[in-house]
């Protein structure tokens, strides 16, 4: 078996790949991307010139926190 990943430009190759489907031709599967939150951090970060570090990120959630809480 071989697995292949495909991107869909036309609505229609997604018509034809349900039929190949239908006839048990051809399986599809959905496949689902996870991301670690520091990837997703990191992915970020290479995207800006500017970006705050972990730690940065963390004191600022905490005085937010900390600021909701006093009220």
């Amino acid at each position: 078996m071989e697995s292949l990943r495909i991107e869909i430009i036309n609505p229609k190759a997604k018509r034809l790949l349900k039929n190949l489907a239908d006839m048990e031709l051809i399986k599809i599967k959905k496949e689902t991307v996870k991301f670690d939150f520091s990837e997703l951090l990191d992915k970020l970060r290479s995207q800006s010139e500017n970006t705050p570090s972990l730690d940065e990120i963390t004191k600022e959630v905490e005085s937010v926190r900390k600021a909701r809480y006093e009220k």
